[in-house]
This record gives structure tokens, C-alpha cells and sequence, in this order.
């Protein structure tokens, strides 16, 4: 069952130059994105890789981006990582690290690492057969090594000094890995394995630091218990918000938090911040009305109750209109959805890395 909840996103296309939407503070330069983490922000690592049920490049997956093309992304369109890039006016899309129609011209303005079904614990990658979080940092080391054969090792330098770095780890970790598949449960309760998977990030920060990493961006877990999915699992008849569940991703997040302020005074020059994604996607979720949707508790994709990756395929019916849905699949939001976050969280969160 662990297939069925690995999460968001696959595959992009080579993109130009966009203009800027947000307003940057003069004489501030980012260069580039570089993302990692799971199927949220991956866009199209997994394409290639058939051993895992984390893919999502077939329809009706990408039904509303260009073309109708199913690139990997989880999703009816565009991801965050696609938005994120946009709203800085670097370019359109954010290809995936692992497109295989990669051009060198674009490891300049930035690639994407994540990988549908990853966590930081790598028991949660390894029984979705998909790219672990060390995976993921021996991608950045062979991107650092090609990006100096593109651009020379001082344009490089400056280039990992003033990107923006961000990580989407942890809901497959607590969602499948913790709860549905109990593998973790033997070794820990849950507030030992929030302190080790809290652990499991520090790492990872640190090696991406000490790589040339220092603008980061980690977001905080979503509500995982009112995703369409966990609520027909845990919900009950009636498919409530699963509360023990957004309790534990409320622990974890307030634990990470506690954590990157602390890494802020002793990483020199480091700007790590916390992005909470937590409570403005549980707005959205809850007061689904009040944003111009019709339906918040069940995905587009056939009857929504638990339809993702090979079960929301070509053979399924999807809803008349997404435009009233808040989720994609069981597990997934639409476009719309990502679109009304990111923009507000970059205005929030951008002055920050700088």
C-alpha cells in the first residue's frame, strides 16, 4: 500500500527568461533554484526509474500544461518548483535534473533534485525504490562538477552563494513510513523519530552548506491528515481530518523550526529559513469556499478517495472542472492551489534569504 501515498510532481521542459513578478531589494541577484526533495517539488526525476510507483508521466497527469503533456509532475499542471522560478523571473519551468534533454545552458539558472516518494529517512526512499536524500547531494556534487566545465569555478561559486536552495521533505516519512506502513514503529515513538528525522535534516544542511549552499529554504510538512487519502484511511465514515496526524507533522515542524534558527548563528553567512506551509495549505483545505472551490475533501482524479500515481491513470474519469477542486489526486493539489500559495509565501519569506 505504500505505493499509493508518495507525493507530489515530475518533469519539466527547457525554458527562457521570464519577467520578474516579485520585487527583489536592489543590487540582490538570485542566479538560480536548486530544489530537493519529494514528488511536491520533483519534476520528472522518477521518469526514467521503473522500479518505483512514484511516476506520474502518463494521463491524465499534466492534463492542463502545455500541450496536455504528462511531464512526471504530480499534478494537473505546473508545481511549486515551477512557480517558485517564475515568480523570480528566472525562467518558466524547472527542469528536472535528470531530463535526459537536459541542455548545459540551463544548470546556470537552476535544475531540480526531488524525487517523487523521497524522505529524509532513507527507509522511506528505499521501499519506493526512489532517489534517497544522500542520492539527491551526489546529484548537487555532479551538477557543481559540470556547472564549473559550463561557466569556471569562480562564476560557480557565486552562483551556489546566491541561489535559493530549497528542501520538501517529511510527509512520506510520517505518512507512509511512520503510520501506514509501521515500518519505523518498532524503533520509535513518534516524538523519538521527529527528533531523529530532525537529525536526518540537520545533516543534510550541513552537507549542502559545506558544498557552497547558503540561501536554504526548508518547508515545514503539510496538514497530512486532511489529504484525501489519510482521511479515507483514518478519517472514519465520514473521512474527518485525521488529527493525530497533523498533530505529529505539527510536532515535527515545530522541532524543525527550533532547529534552523539554531543552525543561523553558527552556519557563517547562512540564511536558513523555515517556510510554513502547514497553515496557509490547512486554510485553504478547511475554508475551500472561501477560496473558490467546490470540493476539499476528495481529488479530481476518479472517485478522489484514494486515486494517485498508477491508480489515477488514463482508464479513470476526472472530474468535469479541477478549477473547483483543491487536490488533483488523493494526495496531490491542483495547480491553482500551488499557484495561490507560492506567490504569498515568497512575499513572506524572500527578504529573508538576504
Amino acid at each position: 500500500m505504500t505505493s499509493f501515498f508518495l507525493r507530489f510532481i515530475l518533469l519539466a521542459l527547457v525554458s527562457c527568461k521570464t519577467k520578474a513578478i516579485l520585487k527583489l531589494p536592489p543590487n540582490i541577484s538570485v542566479p538560480a533554484v536548486l530544489v530537493f526533495g519529494d514528488s511536491i517539488m520533483d519534476t520528472g526525476n522518477n521518469n526514467n526509474n521503473l522500479l518505483t510507483p512514484a511516476r506520474s508521466n502518463f494521463p491524465p497527469y499534466g492534463k492542463d500544461f502545455k500541450g496536455g503533456i504528462p511531464t512526471g509532475r504530480f499534478s494537473n499542471g505546473k508545481v511549486p518548483s515551477d512557480f517558485i522560478v517564475e515568480e523570480l523571473g528566472i525562467k518558466e519551468l524547472l527542469p528536472a535534473y535528470l531530463d535526459p534533454n537536459l541542455q548545459p545552458s540551463e544548470l546556470a539558472s537552476g535544475v531540480c533534485f526531488a524525487a517523487g516518494g523521497a524522505g529524509y529517512d532513507p527507509l522511506t526512499s528505499l521501499t519506493s525504490s526512489t532517489i534517497t536524500i544522500s542520492g539527491q547531494v551526489d546529484l548537487f556534487k555532479e551538477y557543481i562538477r559540470k556547472l564549473e566545465g559550463e561557466v569556471g569555478v569562480d562564476r560557480t561559486n557565486f552562483i551556489l552563494a546566491n541561489s535559493v536552495f530549497l528542501a520538501v521533505f517529511g510527509s512520506n516519512d510520517i505518512s507512509n513510513t511512520y503510520f501506514l506502513s509501521r515500518l519505523r514503529q518498532v524503533q520509535y515513538d513518534f516524538p523519538a523519530y521527529t527528533d531523529f528525522l530532525v537529525t536526518l535534516a540537520s545533516n543534510f544542511l550541513k552537507e549542502i552548506y559545506e558544498l557552497g549552499a547558503r540561501r536554504i529554504g526548508v518547508f515545514s510538512v503539510p496538514p497530512i491528515g486532511c489529504l484525501p487519502s489519510q482521511r479515507t484511511i483514518a478519517g472514519g465514515i465520514e473521512r474527518k481530518c485525521v488529527a493525530r496526524y497533523n498533530e505529529a507533522a505539527e510536532l515535527f515542524n515545530r522541532k524543525l523550526s527550533k532547529e534552523l534558527n539554531s543552525f543561523n548563528k553558527n552556519l557563517e553567512n547562512s540564511r536558513i529559513v523555515f517556510i510554513d506551509i502547514y497553515n496557509p495549505l490547512l486554510d485553504i483545505i478547511v475554508n475551500y469556499q472561501k477560496y473558490g472551490y467546490e470540493v476539499g475533501d476528495k481529488g479530481c482524479c476518479g472517485t478522489g478517495i484514494i486515486e494517485v500515481v498508477e491508480l489515477c491513470n488514463r482508464f479513470v474519469p476526472t472530474c468535469p472542472n479541477d478549477l473547483e477542486y483543491v487536490f488533483w489526486d488523493s494526495f496531490h493539489p491542483t495547480e491553482t492551489v500551488y499557484k495561490k500559495l507560492i506567490s504569498p509565501l515568497l512575499q513572506k519569506y524572500v527578504n529573508k534569504f538576504i
